[in-house]
């Protein structure tokens, strides 16, 4: 099993939603980690802007090419995020259940490699593979917080 985080704008994440959170886009240029994801991997979510997790999900497929627009990148109207995988065992809390990083960054071990101020530089880019206990720990945070929606 790998783990991933999912770095995404409030915009999409609420496309995501939209979708019931049934499949997962993400940008061109992160082709070969979509090939490496596989049915059963975890996957959580992070919001810019807000600094928090949001939701946790686990990988239902194999990775595949979709180009139908669900997501936008700003500044890019180009970008399709056509690589995708479908999603199953999601919880997503309400919004004020929702895990501030700052309350797991010293916890986190992914977070820990960029060391204070800078940690929130971890949340850069759109797709990171991180340590399987970090996205238990942030799934176990989410699921302890009042739920608005649980598949």
């Amino acid at each position: 099993m790998s783990s991933w985080m999912i770095v995404t704008s409030p915009a999409n994440f609420l496309s995501t939603a939209r979708l019931e959170f049934t499949v997962q886009g993400m940008k061109s240029r992160h082709r070969k980690k979509a090939m490496n994801m596989a049915p059963g991997d975890a996957l959580i979510y992070y919001l810019t802007g807000v600094a928090a997790f949001a939701a946790a999900a686990e990988i239902a497929s194999a990775y595949f090419e979709d180009r139908s627009r669900i997501w936008s990148a700003p500044g890019k109207p180009d970008e399709e995020y056509p690589w995708r995988v479908r999603l199953r065992n999601v919880i997503v809390p309400s919004e004020r259940g929702r895990v501030a990083a700052v309350d797991l960054k010293e916890r986190l071990a992914y977070v820990r490699k960029w060391p204070d101020p800078h940690w929130k530089l971890a949340f850069q880019g759109n797709v990171h593979l991180i340590p399987d206990d970090d996205a238990r720990l942030v799934r176990a945070s989410l699921e302890a917080a009042p739920v608005a929606l649980r598949s």
